[in-house]
């Protein structure tokens, strides 16, 4: 097939003006890596549809690029493919494991990295079509969750989403968790995250307890949705019972991409292209998340044309695989010229 064959891949090392001086000290350059297609280098007058892709907690940009025994990473993937888009992979990591891709007095700005500084230097140094019809976000887990906010509030960035099992319906995917963190947090560190960290960071091996994963993914997302101004966080449960802070948990609630589509309509309903799917047997429940927000979709007047909804068989690990699948889709949706959709 025409097109199909190595693309070229481009390391740049991007200094972030919205990352500059972040409460947690992170490094404000950021690696971000750029693939063109073989049709790049064919025909130095076309511009293409630029496709941005956001990692999950935890992730990184580079970690795309893992090999490992009889898997294909992403870039290998893209290499197999007919894929006629420049794909770009944004670093979104902290030291508290990632920044759910937005604004934070308590971990950084990292909603405005990636609308202003990322997408201004690409369309600046790539041949680009410098047009929201002609840009998608693509992520998994919370860079899905990602992926499907800023196409819904930057709609003048942003024409086409795909979301690979992206955290929403809060009230299911999230709430859960929140007893068995108190349950940790009293039984291991005293009912104290800062015992917690100073454990997590102490140079034992990472994920070396079973309750890591749960209580380093939860204050993230806490100094995420709940910072107070100073920088502080505000948990949404009370540490000694776990029960649930109502005011904390409805700023966390304000986030979620299934309760922000009824007030983001308009904007949906001009995507060009959105792809939402999930494992079946996800455990965090995010198939049900990804079908409620398909539900939100419908409810928005989001014409069927333009949603590729899929419940796969599998669970919430090795979610990248799936990305060359929804990136074939944005791509093709996005490289058309500029009409409306349909």
């Amino acid at each position: 097939m025409a097109g199909v064959g190595p693309g070229r891949w481009q390391e740049h090392a991007l200094e972030s003006p919205s990352l500059r001086g972040n409460p947690l000290g992170d490094p404000s350059r950021r690696p971000l890596f750029v693939w063109t297609p073989p049709a790049h280098d064919d025909d130095p007058r076309r511009r293409f549809p630029t496709l941005y892709v956001l990692h999950a907690m935890t992730g990184q940009a580079r970690a795309f690029f893992n090999v490992s025994p009889f898997t294909p990473n992403l870039p290998t993937l893209l290499d197999r493919s007919s894929l006629e888009a420049i794909v770009v992979l944004v670093d979104g990591f902290t030291s508290l494991g990632g920044a759910q891709w937005i604004d934070s007095p308590a971990i950084g700005a990292y909603g405005s990295y990636l609308c202003e500084d990322v997408v201004s230097f690409v369309d600046r140094g790539f041949r680009t079509l410098a047009d929201p019809a002609h840009r998608g976000l693509a992520g998994t887990s919370s860079g899905g969750f990602g992926a499907m906010v800023w196409a819904m509030l930057r709609p003048d960035l942003f024409g086409g989403l795909a979301s690979h099992a992206g955290d929403c319906l809060f009230d299911v995917s999230l709430r859960g968790e929140l007893a068995a963190a108190a349950q940790s947090l009293r039984n291991l560190y005293g009912g104290s995250f800062e015992r917690f960290w100073q454990d997590f960071r102490s140079g034992r091996p990472v994920l070396d307890n079973p309750s890591d994963p749960l209580l380093q993914n939860l204050y993230a997302t806490a100094a995420a949705f709940s910072p107070r101004g100073d920088g502080t966080v505000e948990l949404p449960f009370s540490l000694a019972t776990g029960e649930l802070r109502p005011q904390v948990w409805e700023r966390w609630c304000a986030w979620d991409p299934v309760r922000l589509a009824p007030t983001h309509a308009a904007a949906l309903a001009g995507l060009r292209a959105i792809w939402i799917d999930a494992g079946a047997r996800d455990e965090y429940h995010l198939d049900l998340a990804a079908t409620a927000f398909r539900a939100a979709l419908a409810a928005a007047g989001v014409a069927d044309g333009r949603v590729h909804f899929e419940l796969f068989d599998g669970g919430h690990r090795g979610l990248a695989r799936r990305l060359p699948l929804s990136l074939s889709f944005l791509a093709e949706r996005l490289g058309r010229p500029d009409v409306p959709p349909a």
